[in-house]
Parts: structure tokens; C-alpha cells; sequence
């Protein structure tokens, strides 16, 4: 006598079914959560490592000398590279005037060593044209920050949001009076991605404002609302004007995974 044998077709229930799914929905979001938590970890190291150390360096310098960067031990004017506009300088401080017009101020001092990243020009159209910045700190014995490399202390290399290089680079410059980005001596940093820039204006003033505060974006008027986040003219109160869906050198937004951010300029008004 033959015995059937009743085989039974295995599968999934539905209840089983949604179980895997949303296990594979937390992994999945664990991932990018993952990552996230990753890039902003990073942020706080360039603001630790690179952003912080040169501040403190800056100090250190004025504290050595008891100039700022660049500035005349014989007549300070306590302004960074005052030696290049000595003159026009004096003028200014004898005048007293409130308004810096008609005269361009002394350029800024960077690393001349010919490379990337390229520094923009500000509202006075200046360029580096001041004492190499490596130079003035060997000569005033302050080590600078590991930074990127040997002989490349003023760069930073991290990634954007897209997982792309980006460099960073500082600079130090004076700023006249009615600077919208801030008067007086500021740090110069280049090659900033939107989110960069505010994580770094959140961790140094409590406020990513790009008008307001320690930390603020090269360009931004207060006389006119930017491009993002609107605001009535001379409002206070203004977003970074650009965001990661911008490409590299391009301010149309593609939103393409693959492109790298677009990077923006910001000045750090220095204590001294």
C-alpha cells in the first residue's frame, strides 16, 4: 500500500514578510544616520584642528610681538599687513573718519606658494599681496597647525556631502569699517561647503547667520536680503546664500550626487 507523502510548500507569512522589511528599513537608516553622524564629527575637527589652532596661533603671534600680523612694531596701527599701506593707514586714523572710501586697504596675507584653492576676490577687489603667512610664523619661532601637510599648514582636505575632496584654506586680512562681513581683522576661509559653514557659524557665535555674529559669509550685504532665505532689506537675520544642491563654481542647483558642493567664503573676526 502506497503512503502519499503530502509535502508542504514553504513561504514567507505576511507578518514575517513586514518584519524583514523593517529590519531592513533600520540598517538602511542606521547607515545614513551613520554617516551623518560621521560628517559632523568631522566638522568638529576642522573647527578643533585647523579653524581653532589657527586662531590661537594668530594670538600667539600678538602676544610675541604685540602686533597683529604683518603690522608695524615701530607704529602699529593694529591692523593686519599694515606695512604694505603704512601711510594710507595713518591718514585714516588721523582723519577720523567713519568711512573708509576711495582707497583700496592693504591686501591680504596667505601662503604664496601658486596652488589651489583659488581665493575670490573681496568688495575692495584685494588680493594676497602681503608677507607670506608661512613665512611670519617660522620667523616668530609659533608652529602652525599639522593642517594638510608639511609646507601646506594653511590647507584642510575633507569630504562634502557628497563624498568629495574639498580643501580648505586660511588667509588673515583687515577689514575697514562698515564691512558687512565684519570690520577689523578677520581669518579668511576659502573652500567652506554650505553645511560646513554653518556647523563652524553655529559652533563659534551659537548662530548660523551668515550677517551676523563672529562668523560670517564674504559678500553678504546688510543693505539688500540674500538670495536664500529672503528677509526685507537690511533685516536682521540672513541664511548662507547657497546650499549643497549647488555644484562646484556653479550656483544653479542640480542636486546630482555625484557633482562636489559648491564652497563659499567666510570671515572670523579675530579678538585682536
Amino acid at each position: 500500500m502506497l503512503e502519499r507523502i503530502k509535502k508542504k510548500q514553504g513561504g514567507f507569512t505576511l507578518l514575517e514578510m513586514s518584519v524583514v522589511l523593517v529590519i531592513i528599513g533600520l540598517i538602511l537608516g542606521a547607515i545614513s544616520i551613520g554617516k551623518d553622524l560621521q560628517r559632523n564629527a568631522e566638522y568638529k575637527k576642522v573647527k578643533q584642528k585647523f579653524v581653532d589652532q589657527w586662531a590661537s596661533a594668530y594670538n600667539e603671534y600678538y602676544e610675541k610681538y604685540g602686533v597683529v600680523l604683518g603690522d608695524s612694531q615701530v607704529s602699529p596701527t593694529l591692523a593686519v599687513n599694515a606695512n604694505e599701506s603704512q601711510g594710507v593707514l595713518d591718514s585714516f586714523l588721523d582723519a577720523g573718519t567713519v568711512q573708509y572710501t576711495g582707497v583700496t586697504p592693504p591686501g591680504r596675507i596667505c601662503h604664496a606658494d601658486g596652488s589651489s584653492p583659488a581665493y575670490p576676490n573681496d568688495t575692495a577687489g584685494r588680493t594676497a599681496s602681503g608677507p607670506d603667512l608661512h613665512q611670519l610664523f617660522d620667523e616668530a619661532g609659533i608652529r602652525m597647525p599639522p593642517a594638510r601637510a608639511e609646507g601646506r599648514e594653511d590647507r584642510y582636505v575633507y569630504l562634502d556631502s557628497n563624498g568629495n575632496p574639498q580643501e580648505m584654506a586660511v588667509c588673515f586680512q583687515w577689514n575697514p569699517p562698515e564691512t558687512p562681513s565684519n570690520s577689523g581683522n578677520v581669518m579668511v576661509l576659502v573652500g567652506l561647503t554650505p553645511d560646513l559653514a554653518r556647523h563652524l557659524d553655529e559652533m563659534i557665535d551659537g548662530k548660523p547667520d551668515a550677517r551676523e555674529g563672529m562668523f560670517r559669509q564674504q559678500g553678504v550685504t546688510n543693505a539688500a536680503a540674500a538670495a536664500v532665505g529672503g528677509g526685507a532689506p537690511g533685516a536682521p537675520g540672513i541664511e548662507w546664500s547657497s546650499d549643497n544642491r549647488r555644484r562646484f563654481a556653479d550656483q544653479d542647483p542640480r542636486n546630482f550626487d555625484e557633482d562636489q558642493v559648491h564652497t563659499v567664503v567666510a570671515h572670523y573676526k579675530m579678538n585682536q
